[in-house]
């Protein structure tokens, strides 16, 4: 996968949205993220990557907008949400790259607050965060109840000190994003804490969290988790943990491997 482009304007954002059979409602949700930038004192572009053409309608419906800075980009069949914002990635030109899950179950004006944040604390990386205590959230006591589990879980093993790394929008330095982007393998679940454990082992450890708002009446939060996607997320963030920790995959030394991935 190519790196990203050269920076071509300072404080110039990038912001990734992955697409996975959202031909219902992609035109509402690229509108409305787009009226919000369009908003913010950054200076943007918007990328959005149909992870899957020919699964739905979205990139055709997509492609039938006309708003300014949106790219439409994909590729023939699914291949999984994290392969999906690495596409995007690759293909950014901003100083900061973030990415935010389509369907509106977050608030994208959550965008500009963790750009704010970004600054603020001179951040490597902005986690928009459930568990933030300025976050406005609704969502089932069971999904709170894996989450925190889930938090426990990947902070004894990987010592990344934010309390949710799952929540789809995020914000990285250009520079984070050149560095860890050649050596990530996850195409699904358990991407997120493959980012930001590659990002902490290189170095980049200023990760803080911003708070985000979540309201599953309005944005369609969905309530259940099947038990075989919580099951491949552990699997997939033991495979993490394996390649991290035990094989050092991630390092330096194993530059050739990463090309051939």
């Amino acid at each position: 996968m190519a790196r990203p482009k050269a920076t071509v304007k300072k404080d110039y954002l990038s912001v990734i949205i992955p697409i996975y059979r959202q031909e219902r409602t992609i035109k509402r949700d690229l509108r409305c993220i787009s009226k919000v930038l369009s908003q913010i004192r950054f200076d943007y572009e918007i990328i959005a990557v149909v992870d899957g053409i020919k699964e739905d309608a979205s990139f055709k419906r997509a492609k039938e907008l006309n708003v300014p800075k949106l790219t439409i980009i994909g590729y023939p069949t699914n291949r999984g949400k994290g392969y999906a914002v690495r596409f995007g990635m690759a293909r950014a030109k901003g100083d900061y790259i973030a990415f935010i899950d389509a369907g509106m179950d977050i608030d994208p004006n959550g965008i500009s607050m963790i750009m704010e944040h970004m600054q603020w604390y001179e951040a490597d990386i902005i986690v928009g965060s459930k568990r933030h205590p300025a976050s406005k959230v609704d969502y089932p006591l069971s999904r709170k109840i894996m989450s925190r589990i889930y938090h426990f879980l990947t902070r004894i093993l990987f010592n990344v000190k934010v309390r949710d790394t799952q929540t789809g929008l995020k914000v990285f330095r250009r520079q984070v994003i050149e560095r860890i982007l050649p050596r990530m393998l996850m195409k699904d679940f358990a991407f997120d804490i493959e980012m930001l454990s590659i990002a902490r082992r290189l170095g980049f450890s200023r990760i803080y969290e911003a708070p985000i708002k979540l309201d599953r009446e309005r944005f369609q939060f969905s309530s259940t988790i099947k038990w075989d996607t919580a099951l491949k997320v552990l699997w997939n963030t033991a495979a993490v943990f394996y390649r991290l920790k035990i094989l050092h995959y991630y390092d330096d030394s194993n530059k050739r491997k990463w090309k051939r991935a």
